[in-house]
């Protein structure tokens, strides 16, 4: 992994110790760390300051796909091949317990507050004392097999299982109640954690998988595997589209206040800057 300069594309940090593909990255809410997740079954917790790395988790039985963190970072969540998403105790470097097991990828994950209106169950235990920040959050899982899953984060009871059309590869929150997910065959999935039953709306731009899903401002960005990249404002009367990938998968989109971030099979990360819409 590197960690670049943004304003000025200047290679700051390489953090190495990762086998094989890293699947995933990001920043605690800190800046100053950063996890990540391998085809080698670790997730890892680096330093940004100096490379090093702090904390490996092992207990993964396939390579990890997905990461959220929880709150401020005591807790992270963890989706894998291996079928289940796990949370971990980042001071301690321990697994506090399997979320899911679901015999399937787990391809995405999300963690989200969820609104008051909404049961998200007990705990059939006492959480353990190193959980911090996990009452009242939902667990969003993006399965391969088709299936959207929803627990509470503490509970670990479930709130909602939606059957798509095609393997889920991505889940984002809107908000405590409204939530998105993208489909190998190009679906993105509004719904709504209060009636799941039927999509609020179904949206289909194009047969490509989509690939990444970001809440921005009052709307949402996605990314697809045929190179395309939107903001979607304002209930889709809105659209901006964001070139210069091709026909390259864009793989992820990050943000940070005005600017958005894409990352592309062609080996570049593109960095674009938003007047005010």
């Amino acid at each position: 992994m590197k960690i670049w300069q943004a304003s000025n594309g200047e290679l700051r940090r390489v953090l190495e110790g990762h086998v094989f593909d890293v699947n995933c990255c990001r920043f605690f809410p800190s800046g100053l760390v950063v996890l990540s997740g391998g085809m080698d079954a670790q997730l890892k917790i680096w330093s940004a300051e100096d490379a090093s790395c702090v904390v490996t988790f092992k207990g993964h039985k396939g390579g990890i796909l997905d990461t959220a963190i929880v709150d401020r970072g005591r807790n992270v969540v963890s989706g894998s091949r291996d079928g289940t998403a796990r949370l971990w105790d980042c001071g301690r470097s321990a697994c506090l317990g399997v979320l899911a097991d679901c015999g399937s990828s787990i391809n995405g994950v999300a963690v989200g507050a969820a609104d008051n209106s909404i049961n998200l169950g007990a705990p059939e235990q006492m959480p353990s004392e190193r959980e911090v920040g996990t009452e009242a959050k939902m667990l969003l899982l993006a399965r391969e097999d088709k299936k959207l899953q929803c627990l509470g984060l503490q509970s670990r009871q479930p709130v909602f299982l939606f059957i798509g059309s095609d393997a889920f590869n991505c889940c984002t929150f809107l908000s405590g109640f409204l939530l998105l997910a993208g489909t190998q065959d190009g679906n993105i999935y509004q719904l709504d954690v209060r009636s799941p039953g039927a999509p609020v709306q179904v949206i289909h731009r194009s047969g490509a998988p989509v690939l990444s899903l970001l809440s921005f401002r009052d709307g949402f960005i996605a990314s697809q595997g045929d190179g395309s990249c939107f903001i979607v404002q304002q209930d889709l009367d809105y659209v901006t589209e964001l070139t210069g990938a091709d026909c390259d998968p864009v793989y992820k989109v990050a943000t940070w206040e005005k600017q958005i971030y894409t990352c592309c099979r062609d080996g570049l990360v593109r960095r674009y800057q938003l007047s005010d819409l």
